[in-house]
C-alpha cells in the first residue's frame, strides 16, 4: 500500500522540520479519532490545546506528529499546525489527479456528498474520495484534503459557511472542477439577516472553479437567477437541475415505491435514466438530479449512479430509518436529528404525511441561528404539521414556544424544555403503530431521542 504521506512530504509541504523518516496513512487532529498509522496534527484551540494529546495519539498509534515543540517521538515540527494542516490540504489538492466535486447549500449538503462518493465509488471502486461526517468548515474542509489519497480520480468536498467570504476561502483551497449548490433557505439568518444574502455567501463556492469548470444550479429555487449570474462569472459550463420542466436535468416522473423511497425517470441532458433511491421524500428526488449532473460533468456512469441510489442505506440524523419493536406491535423512527431549519423542517414533516402508521408523531426541536424572524419562523411550522395529518408533536426547547402557541386547538402536542425530558414523556407518549419523525437542529440534542426509542430505553 503505498503511504499516504512521507515525512519528507509533509516537511516540504508545511515549511516544518522532520525528526526521523516516518510514513502515515491517515490524518487527524482529534486524538479520539486516531488509528494505527495516522499523523496526529497538534493543534491549538480555543478550549485546549493539541499538544496535551500528543501521548495519548501515539498510544492510539500515531505514527508520527506535527507540532509545535520539540517531543520525543516522530515529528515534523512546524511554527503553526492550523496553518500546517491547511497547507497540506493544499499540497494534496496540487499533487491529485482527481476530478473535484464541491457541494454547499442550506440543506442536503451532506447526503448529496455521500451520494456522490456512492455512485463514484461504485462506477470506479477504491478510487473516490469524500470528506467524511460533516467537515465542512475551516479546519474540516484542508483535514479532508490532507486524508485524499494522491491515487484517487474523484474528490468530493462539502464546504459550509455562517459568515459571507468563508466559503470563498475553501473553495479557493479545494479548486472543484464541479460546484453544487444545493438549495438556498433561511439558515444562519442572524449573520446574513436575507435568503438573498445567503445566497450570494452560498455563489462564492463558484469562485474556486478550475479553468473549464460546471456549476450546478437549483432551478427550483426563487434565487435560481442570482446564482446562475453568480456562476456565469466563473464557470464555463451551467447546468440546472429541479423538478420543473425547464431544468436541464429534472425529474420527468416520480412515485414512491411502496417500501419508503422513490422510482424516478430522469432527464439527464439527452440521457434517460429510470432509477430507484432507496431515501425517502422530494427532497432526495432533487438530491438525487443534482448528483446526476455532477457525474456526469467529472465523466462518471449514470447507471452506476442509479443503483448507488438504489443501495443507499439512511445516514445517521439524516433520515435513517429504523423499525423498532415495542411491546403490541412496532414503530417507525425516522430519524434527522441532526440538522433543521425553516425549509427542512417543513420538507420532512410533508414526508410523514406519506408514511403509512396508526399515528403520525413529530418530536421537533428548535430551529438555531434564525436571526429576529426565528418567532415567525416556528410558528409557521404548524401548517404543514396540520396538512400532514400529524396527531402529536413533542415540541423541544424554549424557541418552539411561539410553536406551541400555534398548535392551540389544532393538534395535540406537549411542550419541553430540553431532550432530557423529551426522553422522559417518551413512555407515555409512544404507542405500537406510531411514525415518530425526531428532527431539529444538532445542538437541541435529540439524537439522545432517537437512541431512546431504537434501544427502547425509556
Amino acid at each position: 500500500m503505498n503511504p499516504l504521506w512521507t515525512a519528507r512530504a509533509i516537511a516540504t509541504a508545511t515549511g516544518g522540520e522532520a525528526s526521523a523518516d516516518f510514513t502515515v496513512q491517515g490524518v487527524a487532529f482529534d486524538s479520539r479519532e486516531v488509528t494505527k498509522g495516522d499523523l496526529f496534527i497538534a493543534m491549538k484551540g480555543e478550549a485546549t490545546d493539541g499538544h496535551k494529546f500528543i501521548d495519548k495519539a501515539i498510544a492510539a498509534g500515531a505514527a508520527g506528529i506535527v507540532c509545535e515543540n520539540e517531543i520525543d517521538h516522530p515529528r515534523v515540527r512546524v511554527a503553526d499546525s492550523a496553518e500546517a494542516l491547511n497547507a497540506l490540504g493544499v499540497a494534496s489538492r496540487t499533487r491529485s489527479h482527481s476530478r473535484i466535486i464541491g457541494v454547499t447549500g442550506s440543506a442536503g449538503k451532506t447526503g448529496t456528498k455521500e451520494a456522490l462518493f456512492a455512485a463514484l465509488d461504485r462506477f470506479r471502486p477504491g478510487k473516490a474520495h469524500r470528506s467524511v461526517k460533516s467537515y465542512n468548515n475551516h479546519v474540516g474542509v484542508p483535514l479532508s484534503l490532507a486524508r485524499m489519497p494522491s491515487t484517487a480520480d474523484f474528490g468530493v468536498f462539502e464546504m459550509g459557511m455562517s459568515h459571507a467570504g468563508e466559503l470563498a476561502e475553501l473553495t479557493r483551497m479545494v479548486r472543484p472542477h464541479v460546484a453544487i449548490v444545493t438549495t438556498i433557505a433561511p439558515a444562519h439568518m442572524e449573520y446574513f439577516g436575507s435568503e438573498e444574502a445567503i445566497a450570494d455567501a452560498k455563489g462564492e463556492i463558484f469562485e474556486g472553479l478550475e479553468p473549464g469548470g460546471t456549476a450546478i444550479v437549483p432551478f427550483d429555487s426563487p434565487h435560481y437567477e442570482r446564482l446562475r449570474a453568480k456562476a456565469e462569472k466563473h464557470a464555463a459550463h451551467i447546468v440546472s437541475f429541479g423538478l420543473g420542466a425547464g431544468a436541464d436535468v429534472r425529474a420527468v416522473d416520480w412515485l414512491s415505491d411502496g417500501r419508503g423511497g422513490s422510482l424516478v425517470t430522469a432527464q439527464v441532458q439527452d440521457s434517460l435514466l429510470c432509477f430507484t433511491i432507496a431515501q425517502a421524500g422530494a427532497h432526495w428526488v432533487s438530491n438525487s438530479l443534482a448528483v446526476l449532473a455532477a457525474v456526469r460533468a467529472v465523466g462518471g456512469d449514470l447507471p452506476a449512479a442509479g443503483l448507488a441510489f438504489a443501495e443507499m442505506g439512511g445516514l445517521v440524523g439524516r433520515g435513517a430509518r429504523h423499525r423498532v419493536e415495542v411491546p403490541g406491535g412496532h414503530i417507525l423512527v425516522i430519524d434527522e436529528s441532526y440538522n433543521a431549519n425553516p425549509a427542512s423542517m417543513a420538507a420532512t414533516i410533508g414526508q410523514l404525511a406519506t408514511e403509512s402508521a396508526d399515528r403520525k408523531v413529530a418530536i421537533l426541536g428548535a430551529m438555531k441561528e434564525l436571526g429576529a424572524g426565528g418567532e415567525a419562523y416556528h410558528a409557521d411550522l404548524a401548517a404543514p404539521l396540520v396538512a400532514a395529518g400529524v396527531q402529536f408533536a413533542l415540541l423541544v426547547g424554549e424557541e418552539m414556544t411561539p410553536l406551541a402557541k400555534a398548535l392551540e386547538g389544532r393538534i395535540d402536542f406537549e411542550h419541553v424544555p430540553a431532550h432530557s425530558a423529551a426522553v422522559g414523556r417518551l413512555k407515555d407518549l409512544i404507542r405500537p403503530g406510531d411514525a415518530v419523525l425526531v428532527k431539529g437542529s444538532n445542538s437541541v440534542g435529540l439524537s439522545h431521542v432517537v437512541t431512546a426509542l431504537t434501544n427502547g430505553d425509556y
